[in-house]
């Protein structure tokens, strides 16, 4: 079945247009629902509650560009909109638990795919972790993110500083990166 009579099945509520298209991108969104969800489960709950919205708000997708990033953006929606729901947005690190981090920019976002890092990710507070998910993968701006979460804008920013530091940190205790040599920050920090 094409994608164009996916979309028109489902618009006539018919049964296996609906099957079609969560067999087609059921794999993906559970991807996407996982890297919020706090596990399995979550995201599985996460996926039908995205799906329903997907198949009630059918008739607002005009066909411009890509039907898969606009079943995305539902699921996005509805994983944060769930979080927000059951508060778990509002669990936090202490601040003196993250302050001692530091980061190197290009880490994070070379290697962000990679199935362990997403892994890693998972072990980020939910904060943190969803505020990365929205920045660095789904590609959303500070600004989109604060009023996605009902946030202020440096809010957004400081969470995602906070939880680059935190997966670099986790990142380094599973060995997956090394950690920078002391010796060559000793110096770039005497010789300023």
């Amino acid at each position: 079945m094409t994608e164009e009579a996916i979309v028109q099945g489902c618009l006539k509520q018919q049964a296996s247009a609906q099957k079609a298209l969560y067999v087609k991108y059921s794999a993906k969104m559970l991807s996407v629902c996982y890297r919020y969800g706090h596990n399995r489960e979550d995201a599985e709950d996460m996926l039908q509650e995205g799906f329903i919205k997907v198949f009630s708000q059918i008739h607002t997708f005009k066909g411009q560009g890509a039907f898969e990033g606009w079943i995305r953006r539902i699921m996005v929606h509805t994983c944060i909109n769930i979080l927000k729901k059951n508060k778990k947005f509002n669990e936090s690190v202490d601040i003196l638990q993250a302050s001692g981090l530091h980061t190197r920019d290009e880490v994070v976002p070379s290697i962000i795919q990679a199935k362990q890092v997403v892994e890693c990710i998972r072990l980020l507070p939910i904060g943190y972790r969803t505020v990365l998910n929205l920045y660095a993968i789904e590609g959303f701006s500070h600004k989109e993110i604060g009023q996605i979460l009902d946030i202020e804008e440096s809010t957004s920013r400081s969470q995602y500083t906070r939880a680059k530091a935190m997966l670099e940190d986790v990142l380094i205790r599973k060995n997956i990166i090394q950690k920078p040599k002391t010796d060559y920050l000793i110096a770039a920090s005497g010789s300023k």
